[in-house]
């Protein structure tokens, strides 16, 4: 298929010339042994094979003809016009889908984008099929938007404590980017995060209990590989206690040795454990494990010391993206992919400049700073990986495919009662929850309207007055931001006086955000407030006073309308904290526990 979509006789000619690509002999046979995957690596030119170690971004919804604007993008940061020409030039192993990158426009159009991508690397003398990735976490971390089937993120899950929702949740998801052709999915994060000042983890990690995250993680370990989509375990070794955001500094994981043993490592065990075919390496420094002062990513005693030898994993090691500064303080961007090798990793993801860091590997092999057996054992980990996944033998997809996976009825019921399982409810004083349809039903909603998650419909304020509206409410949406001006502030407080009850949309909430000084002054009007944190359930211990409280853990649609159908009293709350909430005041004291969630 090519990407305008082609006869189903070319896709079969498509499909036939893999096997012709791929055959030793000129014989398509089953990769049933690793001697063949051997066969294949030993055939390959040392550019060859220096290519298949990275995975890389590309501009454009085609392979082959991109928009004007993608062009432009692809030349000024990789050197080539199209995905086509950036596989034929370093015959890369992988590509990374990206919204902002505009690959993922619709089910579709992504389908032919993989298939173009597929067919320029089959094309070319030893073609190998593409594994083509991307970061669908669901929650606030995702790629591909509706019609796909948005579900759950992580901490909404860790909420519900259910194996069987988050195997659930992973099977869905992989079903449908396996229609797509995406093979590879960056998720599920292993981290535990344990500090609620965490900037970059939060809501992306299913919660602060080391056991708890672990077989959540698992669970959607065996979802997405049993849908044949590699699931990917990050960021290695645990990026759950850090106040530094590692795409924009370096941070230090001060954990003791034995800390790690009980905090951080258990997920990761339990995703080997679980059979997982990747786990991504964090740009973080963990004194307690390598003194030397190196990221993790770069790490020899870290990804060789304890993830292959004491952990016993021989999967495929990915990194997280060059381009993030944790890994690039210390080292130039030539630097970091050898010494990502040399300490263990299998796939070199996004770097700034492919140019530099292709023949960076490249030179390094050539003057024998690594040896081409190191590249060969990466690109067999990633070949049995391929293998593994089918995508030797069957690297296409079809229209008819996607129309039968993605954003089907069955998967969007099911998103939608898993997500009546999270929503948790922190306070409700004086049963002020649920809201009458009767005596409140003239309802006002503000919040702070956050930028939607990729592909989602927002903003969180109209998505929730709608939602309101469909359950019999008579439902308004004012957007007031996440930092309201005192204009803002006084033409919601007016607009609350003439309504029956007030709905808040609460995000970060910090000591001297003017979010506090909206809702007490809402509070004052003597309506009826209800807040809905819309991302961190931290926000609840800022806003003491509030009498009724919910935490949905996203502000994706799936949440806010599951939000709502608790607070018109359609379902009952059943989500329950998997983070400690901690008083404002006194940081030492448990406002409310792992476990707290009311019900009615």
């Amino acid at each position: 298929m090519r990407d305008s979509g082609t006869t189903r006789r070319a896709l079969l000619a498509a499909t036939a010339g893999t096997g012709a690509a791929l055959a030793l002999g000129g014989e398509a046979q089953p990769y049933d042994s690793d001697a063949r995957l051997r066969r294949i690596v030993a055939g390959m030119t040392l550019e060859e094979k220096v290519g298949q170690l990275f995975v890389m971004r590309v501009y454009g919804h085609s392979a082959t003809a991109p928009d004007q604007a993608d062009i432009d993008a692809n030349l000024k940061e990789i050197g080539v016009r199209t995905a086509a020409e950036l596989i034929a030039r370093y015959r890369v192993g992988g590509i990374i889908y990206f919204s902002w990158a505009h690959n993922t426009r619709d089910p579709h159009q992504i389908a032919d984008l993989s298939n173009g991508i597929q067919q320029a690397s089959l094309g070319l003398p030893r073609g190998l099929p593409v594994l083509i990735s991307t970061d669908q976490e669901h929650g606030i971390v995702g790629r591909v938007g509706k019609p796909a089937t948005l579900l759950p993120g992580a901490m909404a899950l860790g909420a519900n404590a259910s194996r069987t929702d988050a195997r659930t949740a992973g099977s869905i998801s992989g079903a449908e980017l396996r229609a797509l052709g995406i093979r590879q999915d960056y998720a599920p994060v292993a981290d535990v995060n344990v500090n609620p000042a965490n900037p970059v983890i939060g809501v992306r990690s299913f919660g602060a209990d080391p056991n708890a995250v672990a077989g959540l993680v698992a669970a959607q370990v065996t979802g997405y590989q049993r849908a044949s989509v590699a699931a990917t375990a990050k960021h290695f070794p645990g990026h759950g206690d850090t106040a530094v955001d590692s795409h924009y500094g370096f941070p230090v994981i001060e954990h003791t040795r034995e800390q790690w043993n009980t905090i951080d490592a258990p997920p990761f065990r339990a995703a080997i454990r679980a059979g997982i075919d990747s786990i991504m390496t964090a740009h973080i420094m963990v004194p307690a494990l390598d003194a030397s002062g190196d990221p993790a990513t770069l790490s020899r005693p870290i990804l060789t010391g304890i993830l292959r030898e004491e952990l016993g994993y021989d999967g495929v090691v990915v990194t997280d993206s060059l381009g993030m500064q944790g890994v690039r303080e210390k080292y130039g961007d030539d630097r970091v992919p050898v010494l990502a090798l040399k300490a263990g990793v299998d796939q070199l993801l996004n770097p700034p400049s492919l140019d530099i860091a292709w023949n960076a590997v490249l030179t390094a092999v050539r003057q024998g700073e690594l040896t081409e057996a190191r590249l060969d054992a990466s690109i067999l980990r990633v070949l049995r990986l391929k293998n593994r996944l089918g995508l030797l033998d069957r690297p296409y997809v079809t229209h008819a495919g996607v129309d039968r996976a993605v954003g089907v009825t069955g998967h969007l019921g099911a998103a939608d009662r898993i997500a009546e399982r999270t929503t948790t409810l922190l306070v409700n004083e004086r049963k002020l929850l649920p809201l009458s349809r009767v005596t409140q039903k003239n309802v006002l909603v503000v919040g702070a309207d956050p930028a939607s998650p990729s592909g989602t419909t927002g903003p969180p304020t109209t998505v929730l007055a709608g939602a309101l509206t469909e359950l019999g409410f008579t439902a308004t949406a004012l957007s007031t931001g996440t930092a309201p001006s005192a204009a803002v502030i006084a033409r919601a407080v007016a607009a609350a006086g003439e309504v029956d009850a007030v709905v808040v949309g609460t995000y970060n909430v910090s000591a001297t955000s003017s979010q506090r000084t909206l809702v007490a002054q809402l509070l004052a009007t003597g309506r009826p407030v209800v807040c809905v944190a819309v991302r961190n359930p931290y926000d609840v211990a800022q806003l003491p006073a509030v009498q009724a409280y919910l935490a949905s853990y996203s502000w994706t649609d799936v949440e806010l309308r599951a939000a709502a159908r608790v607070i018109a009293g359609r379902v009952r709350p059943r989500g329950k904290l998997p983070v400690p909430v901690l008083d404002a005041e006194d940081p030492t004291r448990v406002l409310y526990p792992i476990g707290h969630g009311l019900s009615y």
